[in-house]
């Protein structure tokens, strides 16, 4: 399960406003090793939080045993990323399509699965600061990703069988 995750963005502490608002949570300063970083938190039973560095910051490990991650300033921002993740929001359809529209960012339904076949499951495809892509998916949206993602349905979907 994963419980938290980190990105880096342009304005970190209104993206961490918005990421609040969709997740009907809060945006709280990140006091961590990260400076001018903000997280949104949901307050959910699994401790749900985003973590929003600023984009020039890059994470290194500590060069020592003892050392922590190190937080690296006035790195070279890519323009899009090759990272994005879902997250189950308790804001609805029509909520995340007008915050979305709001803000100026691309925000679209989008079915996941084999081009040209019925999707498995859908997302809102939600592209902050239109350069980092979340997949959100409200409450209603989350029945067919949970059902798709469980041992039976995959193993039967991709033939795969346990070694006797």
């Amino acid at each position: 399960m994963i419980h938290h995750v980190s990105i880096s963005v342009q304005n970190p502490k209104h993206v961490a406003e918005v990421l609040a608002e969709l997740m009907h949570g809060r945006c709280y300063p990140f006091p961590g090793a990260v400076p001018d970083s903000w997280m949104a938190v949901s307050g959910d039973e699994c401790g749900t939080m985003i973590e929003v560095y600023p984009a020039d910051i890059a994470l290194e490990p500590g060069k020592a045993d003892d050392e922590q991650v190190v937080a690296l300033r006035d790195q070279p921002a890519p323009q899009n990323v090759g990272f994005h993740f879902l997250l189950s929001v308790p804001s609805d359809h029509g909520s995340i399509m007008r915050i979305g529209a709001r803000e100026g960012w691309r925000t679209k339904l989008y079915g996941r699965g084999a081009p040209g076949q019925k999707p498995f499951f859908h997302v809102v495809e939600f592209w902050i600061e239109n350069r980092l892509m979340l997949e959100l998916a409200p409450e209603e949206m989350m029945d067919a990703y949970m059902d798709l993602f469980q041992f039976p349905v995959l193993d039967d979907y991709f033939g795969y069988r346990k070694a006797a």
